[in-house]
């Protein structure tokens, strides 16, 4: 059966071969992740507020 030969091969790569971060690493890449976003954020939010002055001083000018 290659289905389960398939199954068997991709359990071992996963247990064997595969380097999985520690603790300390996936920690500190959740934080880099976390700053991303909020940093993503802020700037999403800055282009908003300044298209809405924009477009609510344009809206002014008729």
């Amino acid at each position: 059966m290659k289905l389960v030969e398939n199954i068997k091969e991709s359990y071992t790569e996963l247990v064997q071969k595969v380097s999985w971060p520690t603790r300390k690493e996936l920690a500190q890449s959740a934080v880099v992740v976390l700053v991303a976003s909020i940093i993503l954020a802020l700037i999403v939010w800055l282009m908003d507020w300044c298209f809405e002055n924009l477009m609510t001083f344009i809206y002014g000018l008729f």
